[in-house]
Protein backbone atom coordinates (compact mmCIF):
# COMPACT_ATOMS: atom_id res chain seq x y z
CA UNK A 1 0.00 0.00 0.00
CA UNK A 2 1.50 3.91 -0.84
CA UNK A 3 2.35 5.80 1.64
CA UNK A 4 -0.28 8.60 2.80
CA UNK A 5 2.32 11.12 1.38
CA UNK A 6 3.16 9.47 -1.99
CA UNK A 7 2.60 11.35 -5.46
CA UNK A 8 0.40 9.96 -7.25
CA UNK A 9 1.43 10.18 -10.89
CA UNK A 10 0.04 9.92 -14.45
CA UNK A 11 1.88 9.49 -17.43
CA UNK A 12 0.77 10.34 -20.74
CA UNK A 13 1.98 8.34 -23.54
CA UNK A 14 3.80 5.06 -23.66
CA UNK A 15 7.06 5.69 -25.00
CA UNK A 16 9.54 3.57 -24.46
CA UNK A 17 11.26 5.77 -22.16
CA UNK A 18 8.42 5.74 -20.10
CA UNK A 19 9.07 1.50 -19.22
CA UNK A 20 12.21 3.06 -17.80
CA UNK A 21 10.59 5.84 -15.60
CA UNK A 22 7.32 3.62 -14.87
CA UNK A 23 9.83 1.76 -13.34
CA UNK A 24 11.31 4.10 -10.94
CA UNK A 25 8.00 5.48 -9.82
CA UNK A 26 6.70 2.03 -8.98
CA UNK A 27 10.57 1.91 -6.83
CA UNK A 28 10.55 5.12 -5.33
CA UNK A 29 9.16 5.32 -1.63
CA UNK A 30 7.21 8.30 -1.97
CA UNK A 31 5.43 7.62 -5.33
CA UNK A 32 2.58 6.25 -6.82
CA UNK A 33 1.59 5.29 -10.37
CA UNK A 34 -1.68 6.18 -10.37
CA UNK A 35 -2.74 6.58 -14.18
CA UNK A 36 -1.12 5.53 -17.70
CA UNK A 37 -3.01 7.28 -20.39
CA UNK A 38 -2.13 6.70 -24.76
CA UNK A 39 -4.25 8.14 -27.58
CA UNK A 40 -5.79 4.56 -27.55
CA UNK A 41 -6.88 2.64 -25.09
CA UNK A 42 -5.64 -0.38 -26.57
CA UNK A 43 -2.27 0.65 -26.51
CA UNK A 44 -2.39 2.08 -22.59
CA UNK A 45 -3.22 -1.56 -21.43
CA UNK A 46 -0.41 -3.35 -23.37
CA UNK A 47 1.75 -0.70 -21.60
CA UNK A 48 0.25 -1.53 -18.75
CA UNK A 49 0.62 -5.46 -18.59
CA UNK A 50 3.86 -5.75 -20.24
CA UNK A 51 5.11 -3.24 -17.73
CA UNK A 52 3.93 -5.16 -14.28
CA UNK A 53 1.96 -2.06 -13.52
CA UNK A 54 -0.27 -2.59 -10.21
CA UNK A 55 -4.17 -4.06 -11.29
CA UNK A 56 -5.25 -0.64 -9.52
CA UNK A 57 -3.76 2.04 -12.01
CA UNK A 58 -6.20 3.49 -13.87
CA UNK A 59 -5.75 2.90 -17.51
CA UNK A 60 -7.07 5.90 -19.88
CA UNK A 61 -7.59 5.78 -23.70
CA UNK A 62 -6.45 9.47 -24.06
CA UNK A 63 -4.55 12.12 -22.54
CA UNK A 64 -7.21 14.38 -21.25
CA UNK A 65 -8.35 11.45 -19.09
CA UNK A 66 -5.21 11.54 -17.00
CA UNK A 67 -5.27 15.34 -16.51
CA UNK A 68 -8.83 15.21 -15.84
CA UNK A 69 -8.19 12.74 -12.75
CA UNK A 70 -8.72 14.67 -9.63
CA UNK A 71 -5.96 12.08 -7.80
CA UNK A 72 -3.06 12.84 -10.20
CA UNK A 73 -0.95 14.97 -8.46
CA UNK A 74 1.74 14.97 -11.14
CA UNK A 75 2.29 13.96 -14.69
CA UNK A 76 5.50 12.68 -16.69
CA UNK A 77 5.35 13.52 -19.91
CA UNK A 78 7.49 11.40 -22.56
CA UNK A 79 6.22 12.89 -25.77
CA UNK A 80 7.67 14.18 -28.69
CA UNK A 81 9.00 17.44 -28.08
CA UNK A 82 6.51 19.00 -30.31
CA UNK A 83 3.77 17.93 -28.59
CA UNK A 84 4.93 19.50 -25.41
CA UNK A 85 4.10 22.91 -25.34
CA UNK A 86 0.65 21.76 -26.05
CA UNK A 87 0.44 19.25 -23.15
CA UNK A 88 2.42 20.58 -20.17
CA UNK A 89 0.51 24.12 -20.85
CA UNK A 90 -2.77 21.71 -20.54
CA UNK A 91 -1.73 20.08 -17.59
CA UNK A 92 -0.10 23.09 -15.57
CA UNK A 93 -3.55 24.51 -16.31
CA UNK A 94 -5.29 21.38 -14.49
CA UNK A 95 -2.63 22.02 -11.55
CA UNK A 96 -0.42 18.66 -12.34
CA UNK A 97 2.98 19.53 -11.72
CA UNK A 98 4.76 18.33 -14.33
CA UNK A 99 8.04 16.14 -15.22
CA UNK A 100 9.26 16.59 -18.69
CA UNK A 101 11.35 15.05 -20.59
CA UNK A 102 14.06 16.31 -22.23
CA UNK A 103 14.64 18.40 -24.64
CA UNK A 104 11.54 20.38 -22.97
CA UNK A 105 11.07 22.71 -25.94
CA UNK A 106 12.14 22.99 -29.68
CA UNK A 107 13.29 26.51 -28.58
CA UNK A 108 13.13 28.90 -25.67
CA UNK A 109 10.32 31.09 -26.59
CA UNK A 110 8.05 27.89 -26.45
CA UNK A 111 10.18 26.58 -23.37
CA UNK A 112 8.97 30.58 -21.84
CA UNK A 113 5.87 29.50 -22.55
CA UNK A 114 5.46 25.98 -20.81
CA UNK A 115 7.77 27.51 -17.80
CA UNK A 116 5.10 30.64 -17.48
CA UNK A 117 2.60 27.99 -17.40
CA UNK A 118 3.80 25.80 -14.81
CA UNK A 119 4.87 29.35 -12.82
CA UNK A 120 1.53 30.94 -13.15
CA UNK A 121 -0.13 27.47 -11.37
CA UNK A 122 1.95 27.07 -9.20
CA UNK A 123 2.88 24.02 -9.91
CA UNK A 124 6.48 22.09 -9.80
CA UNK A 125 8.94 21.84 -13.26
CA UNK A 126 11.82 19.24 -13.73
CA UNK A 127 13.00 18.00 -16.80
CA UNK A 128 13.83 14.57 -16.88
CA UNK A 129 17.87 14.25 -16.91
CA UNK A 130 18.47 11.46 -14.93
CA UNK A 131 22.12 11.76 -14.53
CA UNK A 132 21.57 14.99 -12.50
CA UNK A 133 20.09 12.70 -9.28
CA UNK A 134 22.81 10.33 -9.08
CA UNK A 135 24.74 10.34 -5.65
CA UNK A 136 28.23 10.67 -7.89
CA UNK A 137 27.35 13.23 -9.57
CA UNK A 138 27.28 15.35 -6.00
CA UNK A 139 30.72 13.72 -5.21
CA UNK A 140 31.85 14.73 -8.18
CA UNK A 141 30.54 18.28 -8.37
CA UNK A 142 32.43 18.28 -4.70
CA UNK A 143 35.37 17.80 -6.09
CA UNK A 144 34.97 20.54 -8.73
CA UNK A 145 34.72 22.74 -5.92
CA UNK A 146 37.16 22.22 -3.85
CA UNK A 147 40.58 24.76 -4.74
CA UNK A 148 42.99 22.83 -3.32
CA UNK A 149 42.32 19.53 -5.26
CA UNK A 150 40.70 20.69 -8.73
CA UNK A 151 41.43 24.52 -8.62
CA UNK A 152 39.42 26.96 -10.79
CA UNK A 153 37.92 25.46 -13.98
CA UNK A 154 39.78 26.14 -17.83
CA UNK A 155 37.82 24.17 -19.62
CA UNK A 156 35.26 21.34 -20.42
CA UNK A 157 34.98 18.63 -23.22
CA UNK A 158 31.66 16.43 -23.28
CA UNK A 159 30.71 13.46 -25.80
CA UNK A 160 27.13 11.51 -26.55
CA UNK A 161 27.15 9.51 -28.97
CA UNK A 162 25.41 6.42 -30.50
CA UNK A 163 25.50 4.26 -33.45
CA UNK A 164 21.58 4.31 -34.23
CA UNK A 165 20.65 0.99 -36.59
CA UNK A 166 18.72 1.70 -40.09
CA UNK A 167 15.18 1.33 -38.27
CA UNK A 168 16.62 3.97 -35.89
CA UNK A 169 18.09 6.49 -38.99
CA UNK A 170 14.43 5.93 -40.90
CA UNK A 171 11.87 5.39 -38.15
CA UNK A 172 12.72 6.49 -34.84
CA UNK A 173 11.06 10.19 -33.63
CA UNK A 174 14.11 11.83 -32.84
CA UNK A 175 15.22 11.94 -36.71
CA UNK A 176 11.44 13.25 -38.01
CA UNK A 177 11.50 17.02 -38.41
CA UNK A 178 7.49 16.95 -37.10
CA UNK A 179 8.07 15.54 -34.46
CA UNK A 180 11.85 15.76 -32.45
CA UNK A 181 12.85 18.61 -34.83
CA UNK A 182 16.21 19.04 -33.00
CA UNK A 183 17.66 15.57 -33.45
CA UNK A 184 20.97 14.82 -31.94
CA UNK A 185 21.63 17.83 -30.63
CA UNK A 186 18.30 18.09 -28.66
CA UNK A 187 18.80 14.30 -27.34
CA UNK A 188 22.06 13.46 -26.96
CA UNK A 189 23.49 16.93 -27.30
CA UNK A 190 20.97 18.24 -24.39
CA UNK A 191 23.51 15.85 -22.14
CA UNK A 192 26.55 17.18 -23.38
CA UNK A 193 25.33 20.96 -23.03
CA UNK A 194 23.54 20.16 -18.83
CA UNK A 195 27.52 18.80 -18.69
CA UNK A 196 29.51 21.86 -19.35
CA UNK A 197 26.97 24.27 -17.39
CA UNK A 198 27.02 21.65 -14.67
CA UNK A 199 31.24 21.69 -14.36
CA UNK A 200 30.89 25.26 -14.78
CA UNK A 201 28.42 25.85 -12.05
CA UNK A 202 25.73 27.12 -14.62
CA UNK A 203 27.44 29.76 -15.70
CA UNK A 204 26.34 30.26 -19.00
CA UNK A 205 29.08 30.91 -21.83
CA UNK A 206 29.26 34.63 -23.87
CA UNK A 207 29.42 32.87 -26.96
CA UNK A 208 28.26 29.59 -28.83
CA UNK A 209 30.20 28.78 -32.12
CA UNK A 210 28.50 25.37 -34.06
CA UNK A 211 31.32 23.48 -35.61
CA UNK A 212 31.46 23.00 -39.26
CA UNK A 213 29.98 20.13 -41.24
CA UNK A 214 27.27 18.91 -38.97
CA UNK A 215 25.66 15.54 -40.73
CA UNK A 216 21.16 16.40 -41.46
CA UNK A 217 19.04 13.40 -43.04
CA UNK A 218 17.02 13.94 -45.98
CA UNK A 219 14.59 15.91 -44.05
CA UNK A 220 17.19 18.19 -42.50
CA UNK A 221 17.38 17.09 -38.77
CA UNK A 222 20.72 16.76 -37.40
CA UNK A 223 22.21 13.49 -37.25
CA UNK A 224 25.60 14.74 -35.90
CA UNK A 225 27.11 17.78 -34.88
CA UNK A 226 29.14 20.05 -32.14
CA UNK A 227 30.14 23.36 -30.66
CA UNK A 228 32.68 25.20 -28.99
CA UNK A 229 31.68 27.68 -25.73
CA UNK A 230 33.47 30.49 -24.81
CA UNK A 231 33.02 32.30 -21.27
CA UNK A 232 34.40 36.20 -20.92
CA UNK A 233 36.48 35.34 -18.24
CA UNK A 234 38.81 32.73 -20.47
CA UNK A 235 36.76 29.40 -19.66
CA UNK A 236 36.13 27.49 -22.81
CA UNK A 237 34.08 24.01 -23.92
CA UNK A 238 33.44 21.96 -27.11
CA UNK A 239 30.84 18.77 -27.38
CA UNK A 240 29.96 16.07 -29.74
CA UNK A 241 26.77 14.64 -30.13
CA UNK A 242 26.20 11.74 -33.09
CA UNK A 243 23.55 9.23 -33.50
CA UNK A 244 26.37 7.86 -35.79
CA UNK A 245 29.21 7.15 -33.47
CA UNK A 246 29.94 4.20 -31.24
CA UNK A 247 28.49 4.33 -27.69
CA UNK A 248 30.38 6.79 -25.54
CA UNK A 249 29.22 9.22 -22.71
CA UNK A 250 32.09 11.31 -21.64
CA UNK A 251 33.23 14.34 -19.04
CA UNK A 252 36.63 15.67 -19.19
CA UNK A 253 36.68 18.78 -16.75
CA UNK A 254 40.32 20.55 -16.30
CA UNK A 255 40.83 23.07 -14.05
CA UNK A 256 44.26 24.53 -12.99
CA UNK A 257 45.15 22.33 -10.15
CA UNK A 258 43.17 19.05 -11.17
CA UNK A 259 41.50 17.22 -13.97
CA UNK A 260 37.89 15.01 -13.79
CA UNK A 261 37.53 12.26 -16.68
CA UNK A 262 34.20 10.22 -16.19
CA UNK A 263 33.41 7.47 -19.01
CA UNK A 264 29.41 6.69 -18.32
CA UNK A 265 28.21 9.85 -17.04
CA UNK A 266 24.64 9.78 -18.56
CA UNK A 267 23.90 5.61 -17.54
CA UNK A 268 26.19 3.98 -15.21
CA UNK A 269 27.78 1.18 -16.30
CA UNK A 270 26.46 -0.48 -13.43
CA UNK A 271 22.77 0.48 -12.28
CA UNK A 272 23.89 0.03 -8.35
CA UNK A 273 26.68 2.51 -8.73
CA UNK A 274 28.94 4.69 -10.33
CA UNK A 275 32.98 5.86 -11.00
CA UNK A 276 34.90 8.46 -12.12
CA UNK A 277 38.92 9.60 -11.73
CA UNK A 278 40.53 12.57 -10.79
CA UNK A 279 44.29 13.80 -10.82
CA UNK A 280 45.37 16.63 -8.67
CA UNK A 281 48.72 18.68 -9.24
CA UNK A 282 50.40 16.21 -11.30
CA UNK A 283 53.57 16.64 -13.22
CA UNK A 284 56.33 14.34 -14.37
CA UNK A 285 59.18 11.80 -13.31
CA UNK A 286 62.92 12.53 -13.69
CA UNK A 287 63.50 12.77 -17.61
CA UNK A 288 59.66 13.35 -18.25
CA UNK A 289 59.66 8.83 -17.91
CA UNK A 290 56.09 8.77 -16.10
CA UNK A 291 53.89 10.96 -14.58
CA UNK A 292 54.39 11.72 -10.71
CA UNK A 293 51.03 11.41 -9.66
CA UNK A 294 48.45 8.82 -11.23
CA UNK A 295 44.69 9.34 -11.50
CA UNK A 296 42.60 8.01 -8.28
CA UNK A 297 39.70 5.94 -9.08
CA UNK A 298 36.64 6.96 -6.97
CA UNK A 299 33.90 4.65 -6.95
CA UNK A 300 30.26 5.62 -5.52
CA UNK A 301 27.41 3.55 -4.57
CA UNK A 302 23.68 3.56 -5.34
CA UNK A 303 21.10 2.58 -3.39
CA UNK A 304 18.60 2.88 -6.16
CA UNK A 305 18.94 3.60 -9.45
CA UNK A 306 19.24 7.55 -10.79
CA UNK A 307 15.92 7.67 -12.07
CA UNK A 308 14.81 6.88 -8.79
CA UNK A 309 16.15 9.64 -7.28
CA UNK A 310 14.96 11.83 -9.91
CA UNK A 311 11.55 10.44 -8.84
CA UNK A 312 12.01 10.90 -4.59
CA UNK A 313 13.42 14.48 -5.29
CA UNK A 314 10.39 15.51 -7.81
CA UNK A 315 7.70 13.73 -5.34
CA UNK A 316 9.63 15.65 -2.62
CA UNK A 317 9.00 18.71 -3.75
CA UNK A 318 5.61 18.26 -4.89
CA UNK A 319 5.05 17.18 -1.70
CA UNK A 320 6.32 20.31 0.21
CA UNK A 321 3.80 22.24 -1.92
CA UNK A 322 0.73 20.22 -1.40
CA UNK A 323 1.02 19.77 1.98
CA UNK A 324 2.91 22.54 3.53
CA UNK A 325 2.45 25.24 0.89
CA UNK A 326 6.13 25.36 -0.21
CA UNK A 327 6.44 27.74 -3.20
CA UNK A 328 7.80 25.59 -6.30
CA UNK A 329 11.55 25.24 -6.48
CA UNK A 330 13.20 27.53 -9.14
CA UNK A 331 16.10 25.18 -9.70
CA UNK A 332 15.13 22.94 -12.30
CA UNK A 333 13.35 25.36 -14.73
CA UNK A 334 16.27 27.62 -14.50
CA UNK A 335 18.91 25.15 -15.32
CA UNK A 336 16.20 24.10 -17.69
CA UNK A 337 16.16 27.49 -19.52
CA UNK A 338 19.97 27.53 -19.55
CA UNK A 339 20.22 24.60 -20.97
CA UNK A 340 17.87 25.61 -23.63
CA UNK A 341 19.15 28.83 -24.06
CA UNK A 342 22.37 27.21 -25.83
CA UNK A 343 21.14 24.61 -27.98
CA UNK A 344 19.21 27.50 -29.20
CA UNK A 345 22.69 29.10 -29.47
CA UNK A 346 24.01 26.09 -31.88
CA UNK A 347 20.71 26.11 -33.73
CA UNK A 348 21.15 29.67 -34.52
CA UNK A 349 25.20 29.67 -35.03
CA UNK A 350 24.37 26.69 -37.41
CA UNK A 351 22.20 29.00 -39.55
CA UNK A 352 24.31 31.79 -39.90
CA UNK A 353 27.23 29.58 -41.38
CA UNK A 354 28.84 29.21 -37.94
CA UNK A 355 29.36 32.17 -36.86
CA UNK A 356 29.64 32.94 -32.95
CA UNK A 357 26.12 34.10 -31.46
CA UNK A 358 26.18 35.85 -28.36
CA UNK A 359 23.96 35.12 -25.17
CA UNK A 360 23.15 37.96 -23.60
Amino acid sequence: MAESSSIRFGILGCAEIARKVSRAILLSPNSTLHAIGSRSIEKAQNFAKSNGFHPSTKIYGSYDEVLDDPEVDAVYVPLPTSLHLYWVVRAAQKMKHVLLEKPPALNVKELDMILGACDSNGVQFMDGTMWMHHPRTKVMADFLADNQRFGQLKTVQSCFTFAGDDDFLQNDIRVKPDLDGLGALGDSGWYCIRAILWAANYELPKFVTALRNPTKNDAGVLLSCGASLQWEDGKVATFHCSFLANLTMDITAIGTKGTLHVNDFIIPYKEAGGSFSTVSKAWFTDMDLEWDQKPSQHIVTADFPQEVGMIKEFSALVDGIKRQGIAPNKKWPTITRKTQLVIDAVVASIDKGFEPVEIS
